[in-house]
């Protein structure tokens, strides 16, 4: 079985695209699978390269931003495009952008096998570009995406039921999957290490400094919570709004609300592993997300989640309590769920383990036998 994965940019490493795409690629060669990529150049000349390279077109206008938020537009090279499409016998797109639309119309002129994974909505896009969450161009955008990639596909990769339910809802006509995108997962159980909210009570929060990621709501939260003089925030990402927060937590810190300055900064896999493990909590505060794999990998380590709940945000199926959860943007109900945790300790450490052991359900070797079993279906059901 030989798969083409096709995407615009697939070497940002503080993207989670960029970074799931990598792994489903190496497990699938693991088990097996050809599967190749075809996406922009690695801009750095050391690194890995895709299998089909395509060049960076800069976007008239939109580009500091798109470049800022860790993206890139892939040049339509139809002769590298074609090359990748003979060698192919199923073609897998990650985006609905002009690329994919170009794609999935050659691919279905040679009468390939068309499968899709929903990695974006509209509004994780349209935020990026500085539009308030609900605009009339949300609707126009699913209607292109839809119309011109997702309906013209056999199969969709759902990562969440949430993704499932809004696809649902908006008349998408593939067959629909729900397949976490996963992470990997030590053979042994993890056992969560207790960790006491004093003195100091270690919050993470991780993932790209942007405007759909909503990390002001928890900086917001430390105006209303009752122990924020003893609460050390850590947040591990970068992106276009980090110096806005910065700032935001300057501002808090010369105001007395926070004493312990908040720590920002970029870290590798393992860094980001070992601050799980030592953080007391791990806040998600994004009110659009797919899935969120940053939320998986902390409680992997045994690091209690709590989660904006909404109805564009995946993560939240990953809750195993309602103290896990709070309305997206909500910053006061945020604050009063950290206070409970901080008040109980010991049923913090309880479901630190039961939510370390509920991260095993995303197992990277479970996701990647059922996506090769939709491969296999998009086959299978194939018109010859």
């Amino acid at each position: 079985m030989k798969v083409l994965f096709v995407c615009n940019n697939a070497y940002n490493p503080g993207n989670g695209l960029s970074v799931s795409i990598h792994n489903t690629i190496r497990k699938l060669r693991e088990h097996g699978v050809d599967a190749r990529l075809m996406a922009v150049r690695n801009p750095d000349p050391d690194g890995a390269q895709p299998d089909f390279p395509l060049g960076h077109f800069k976007f008239p206008i939109f580009e500091p931003i798109i470049y800022a938020n860790g993206f890139a537009y892939a040049k339509i090279d139809r002769k590298k495009i074609t090359e990748a499409l003979e060698w192919a016998d199923i073609v897998h797109v990650q985006e609905a952008m002009p690329l994919e639309n170009v794609v999935v119309r050659m691919a279905r002129r040679m009468g390939k096998v068309l499968t899709a994974t929903f990695h974006l909505y509209p509004q994780n896009v349209l935020a990026n570009l500085g539009f308030p969450k609900k605009n009339f161009v949300n609707p126009f955008l699913l209607d292109n995406w839809r119309g011109l990639v997702f309906n013209r596909c056999s199969d969709i990769q759902c990562p969440t039921t949430v993704v499932w339910d809004y696809l649902t809802k908006h008349r998408f006509k593939a067959r629909l999957h729900v397949i976490s995108n996963g992470i990997d997962i030590p053979a042994e159980p993890v056992k969560a290490v207790p960790v006491e909210p004093a003195p100091v009570v270690e919050i993470l929060c991780t993932g790209r400094m942007a405007s759909e990621k909503s990390q002001k709501t928890l900086l917001q939260a430390m105006r209303y919570s009752r122990y924020a003089d003893r609460i050390h925030l850590v947040f591990a990402g970068r992106g276009p709004k980090a110096k806005f927060y910065e700032k935001m937590a300057r501002r808090l810190e010369a105001e007395g609300v926070l004493k312990i300055p908040a720590s920002f900064g970029f870290y590798s896999h393992e860094e980001l592993k070992d601050l799980a493990r030592k953080s007391y909590l791990y806040v998600h505060c994004a009110w659009v997300e797919v899935e969120g794999l940053s939320c998986l990998e902390a409680m992997r380590e045994g690091c209690v989640p709590v989660i904006a709940e909404g109805d564009m945000v995946g993560t939240s199926v990953f809750a195993r309590c309602p103290e896990s959860l709070y309305p997206v943007y909500d910053s006061r109900a945020l604050a009063e769920r950290i206070d409970w945790w901080i008040e109980h300790p010991a049923e913090r450490n309880r479901m630190a383990q039961r939510y370390a052991d509920a991260a095993r359900e995303y197992d990277n070797e479970r996701t990647i036998e059922s996506l090769i079993g939709m491969f296999e279906e998009a086959l299978e059901k194939h018109p010859r």
